[in-house]
C-alpha cells in the first residue's frame, strides 16, 4: 500500500513538472512580439531656402532727339492757330484794302495776344508793302504776312538752351513759374532731351512743398536712367538745389534741372524764397539758365507773371506749354518783347517727348497754314 502511494506521488510530481514545462516554453511565445527588422533611419536635411531672383528693372525708355520735334508737330500746332492765319488771310486777299479792312487785320491779331505796339508795327509794315507790290495775288499776300511776322517773332534772338557749364562745372538750369504751368513736366521733358543727345543729367527735386511732384519728378526720370535728389517733405527747396548741385561737380555731370515750387507772382514771400534758392545755389556753380515757364492759354495773365518773375530770378529763356490747346499764338511776340528775352521751348502736347526747341520759322509757317 505505501508503494502504491509512493508511486502515485511520483507520477503527479512528473506530470506537474511536464507541465509545468509546457506553459513555460509556450507562454512566453504568445506574449513575445515580433518585429520585422528596420533599416537605420536617416533624418533628411532642410532644404536650401530658394532665394527669389530680384525683379529685372524695365528697360530704359530711348526718348526722341529733340531736333526736327517741332516740324513734327507742326500739324498740332496748325489745328489751333491756323484760323488766325485763314483769318489774316481772307482779308488781305480782298479786292479792296480799305480802313474797315485794316482794322479787322489789327483785331485779329490783337485777339491773338500779339500785343498792341506789335500789331501796330505789323499793320504798318503790311500796309506799305502792298501798297507798293499789291495784294491781287494771293501767293504774294501770304508770303508778305509770312515774312513781316517772322520779323516780329526775331529769328536773330539766340535761343540756345544753357545747359552747358563752364571750368567742369555742370550747367544748372532752373524752372520757374506759377502753380500749374507744368514745370515739373517740363523738367521731365527736359531731361528727355539731354538724354538723347547723350547728355548726364541730375534732377533737383525742389517743389518740397508737394510730395506728389517729387514723385512724378522721380518716376519720369528712373523711365531714362536719371537720378533725383529729393529732401524732406516741407524742407528747404534752396538745400535740395545746392545738395543737387553738390553731387553734380562731384560726379561730372553735364547738366543739373532744378525744379522749383509753384508760386503766386502776386505774395512777395514766395517770390524772395526763390531768390534764396537761386543765390544759394550759385555758391557751387553759376545758374546757366533761369527757365520760365508759361501757360499759352493764360494769355495777359501770363504776361504779368513774367513780368514780376523777370524781377527777382533774372529770367534768360521762356518755355510755353500748352501752344497747342490755343488760338493766342501772338504771345510768343509779346512775351519776347516785354522781357527782352527769347521763347527757347514749347510744348504741344501730353506726350513725353511733345516738347520742342522753339524755331520762328516753323512756327509762323503753322501759324497761317496750308
Amino acid at each position: 500500500m505505501s508503494d502504491l502511494v509512493i508511486y502515485i506521488v511520483i507520477a503527479v510530481a512528473v506530470v506537474a513538472l511536464a507541465v509545468a514545462g509546457w506553459f513555460g516554453l509556450v507562454a512566453p511565445r504568445r506574449g513575445k512580439q515580433v518585429t520585422a527588422p528596420t533599416e537605420p533611419s536617416t533624418v533628411e536635411a532642410p532644404e536650401a531656402p530658394v532665394e527669389e531672383a530680384a525683379p529685372e528693372a524695365p528697360p530704359l525708355e530711348r526718348p526722341e532727339p529733340p531736333a526736327g520735334r517741332l516740324e513734327r508737330l507742326r500739324a498740332r500746332l496748325a489745328r489751333s492757330q491756323s484760323s488766325l492765319g485763314r483769318g489774316l488771310l481772307t482779308v488781305l486777299s480782298r479786292d479792296r484794302l480799305d480802313e474797315s479792312t485794316w482794322e479787322e487785320i489789327e483785331d485779329a491779331l490783337l485777339t491773338a495776344d500779339v500785343g498792341v505796339a506789335p500789331t501796330q508795327e505789323l499793320v504798318e509794315r503790311l500796309r506799305s508793302r502792298l501798297r507798293v507790290e499789291g495784294a491781287a495775288d494771293p501767293a504774294a499776300a501770304r508770303a508778305a504776312l509770312q515774312e513781316e511776322l517772322v520779323g516780329l517773332v526775331d529769328p536773330s534772338m539766340d535761343r540756345t538752351l544753357g545747359v552747358d557749364g563752364a571750368d567742369g562745372q555742370p550747367g544748372v538750369v532752373l524752372v520757374v513759374g506759377v502753380n500749374g504751368t507744368g514745370k515739373t513736366t517740363l523738367v521731365a521733358r527736359i531731361a528727355r532731351m539731354l538724354v538723347a543727345e547723350d547728355k548726364s543729367v541730375l534732377l533737383a527735386a525742389a517743389d518740397t512743398f508737394r510730395a506728389a511732384a517729387v514723385e512724378q519728378l522721380a518716376t519720369w526720370g528712373e523711365r531714362v536712367g536719371v537720378e533725383t535728389v529729393r529732401g524732406p517733405e516741407g524742407g528747404d527747396p534752396a538745400s535740395v538745389g545746392f545738395d543737387a548741385v553738390k553731387r553734380g561737380i562731384d560726379e561730372h555731370v553735364d547738366t543739373v534741372l532744378v525744379d522749383t515750387a509753384g508760386r503766386l507772382h502776386t505774395k512777395a514771400g514766395l517770390m524772395d524764397e526763390l531768390g534764396k534758392v537761386k543765390r544759394v545755389v550759385e555758391k557751387q556753380a553759376p545758374i546757366t539758365e533761369v527757365l520760365l515757364v508759361i501757360d499759352a492759354t493764360t494769355g495777359q495773365n501770363g504776361l504779368t507773371q513774367a513780368r514780376v518773375f523777370a524781377e527777382v530770378v533774372d529770367v534768360t529763356g521762356i518755355a510755353l506749354t500748352k501752344l497747342d490747346g490755343t488760338a493766342k499764338g501772338g504771345i510768343v511776340i509779346q512775351v519776347q518783347r516785354e522781357l527782352g528775352v527769347p521763347v527757347k521751348l514749347v510744348g504741344l502736347g501730353e506726350g513725353a517727348d511733345d516738347l520742342a526747341p522753339f524755331e520762328p520759322e516753323v512756327f509762323v509757317d503753322a501759324l497761317l497754314g496750308d
